[in-house]
């Protein structure tokens, strides 16, 4: 019996990207929630991934880093938002960053083939995403999970329909 690639994968790699993912993101909001509770409260944006939402083969450390990183999401906005701290995650799909621009024009048309708007997203939306959850016009948001993925999280769209 051979095991899948993702689960095959060493310990120690595995091990790594949860540090990287899940125990990065709680000591930053820890460090963060603490200076907030001392003014008048404020906006945590953390960065997971449309992985964190549903499975990607061959990579089960950065798949659960990235849902640990929506778990603790969710439970600070619950925990401190009495508090005034608002706490909320981005969950980019295919991005035009420099992992894909290194990875050449077939892998970008392969992404951008992924998402129903049949391109890739550049680095600004999400930044324009992360200052829209920090501004007051997201004032009652917290404990969201917000795709920005070119609408490839709301399903599947098949390049012809059947009836």
């Amino acid at each position: 019996m051979t095991l899948p690639c993702s689960l095959s994968s060493t310990r120690s790699n595995f091990d790594r990207a949860i540090r990287i993912n899940i125990r990065g993101t709680f000591l930053g909001m820890k460090y963060q929630i603490a200076a907030m509770l001392h003014g008048p409260g404020g906006a945590i944006v953390n960065m997971a991934s449309i992985a964190g939402l549903h499975g990607v083969a061959d990579l089960a450390g950065y798949t659960a880093g990235k849902a640990g990183i929506i778990a603790l999401t969710r439970v600070a906005a619950l925990d401190y938002a009495e508090q005034g701290i608002r706490v909320n995650v981005v969950a980019p799909g295919p991005i035009l960053t420099h992992r894909l621009e290194v990875a050449g024009e077939q892998a970008q048309l392969l992404a951008a083939g992924a998402t129903p708007m049949r391109r890739v997203g550049r680095v600004g939306e999400v930044a324009a995403t992360v200052l829209w959850l920090c501004s007051g016009q997201a004032s009652f948001v917290t404990g969201a999970v917000l795709p920005v993925d070119g609408g490839q999280f709301a399903g599947l769209r098949p390049p012809q329909m059947h009836r």
